[in-house]
């Protein structure tokens, strides 16, 4: 359990959203024009300006609107989450954040230029992605970790931290019980 979950959260989300927007403006300097290719770890990795206008991994391009509403509903979505449940879990406060600057760092490409750089090829033919792109599908990944195999508590009602997995808190209350026999006794 994180003592500061706010300020751990606010630390994932500040890194990652600085660190993929200085190298998608790297890029954007240095490989200019598009299509420039860097290769990095021969075959392994490379680099390559590409400007996207689909979403992550070059997803249905052309929809930059709809993928601006969908991000600003995640977003929105998480804030809800995170108010109401006020997680304190280190898995998903760093889930959460991850997804969050992910979003975030997309989001502002689009509303700036209305196209994705994109740069980190690696092989088998797998579609340029970016770092927000990295931390977006890593948080989502958590997410469903969480879900599936989550502390066993997982499923219980929100306890008294106001997280899924905390334990309920006391009230004092004894359970109810059934009744002994046919006519109550």
């Amino acid at each position: 359990m994180l003592a500061l979950p706010a300020a751990g959260f606010a630390m994932v989300f500040a890194v990652v959203l600085v660190l993929d927007q200085a190298t998608k403006q790297l890029v954007r300097v240095f490989m200019d024009p598009p299509g420039t290719t860097v290769h990095v770890l021969g075959p392994l990795l490379s680099f390559v300006h590409v400007r996207n206008p689909g979403a992550s991994f070059g997803m249905l391009p052309g929809h930059t609107p709809v993928f601006m509403g969908v991000t600003v509903l995640v977003l929105v979505g998480v804030a809800i989450y995170w108010f109401r449940v006020r997680p304190r879990r280190a898995l998903l406060v760093v889930a959460l954040a991850l997804v969050s600057a992910g979003a975030v760092g997309n989001l502002i490409d689009r509303a700036l230029t209305g196209l994705v750089t994109d740069f980190i090829q690696i092989p088998f033919d797998f579609p340029v992605f970016n770092i927000a792109d990295i931390a977006i599908f890593s948080g989502v990944a958590m997410l469903v970790w969480w879900v599936l195999f989550g502390p066993a508590e997982h499923s219980a009602a929100v306890g008294d931290a106001g997280e899924l997995g905390a334990p309920a808190p006391e009230t004092g209350t004894p359970e109810p019980t059934a009744p002994h026999g046919p006519g109550g006794e």
